[in-house]
């Protein structure tokens, strides 16, 4: 099962076939990060807190 490269939580195979490149297994960042977040193709730190 994939898992994220920055905090290590594990992703499903489909959130990995769509948020990652062709021959990338694990993506960079995933819904779990707390310190970094997608913005379009590139990975950036959070602006503010993601907790819930």
């Amino acid at each position: 099962m994939p898992e994220c490269q920055n905090c290590g939580s594990f992703v499903t195979e489909a959130y990995a076939r769509v948020f990652t490149p062709p021959g990338v297994e694990d993506p960079r960042v995933c819904p779990e990060c707390e310190d970094k977040i997608r913005d379009g193709a590139q990975i950036r730190e959070a602006r503010s807190s993601r907790g819930n």
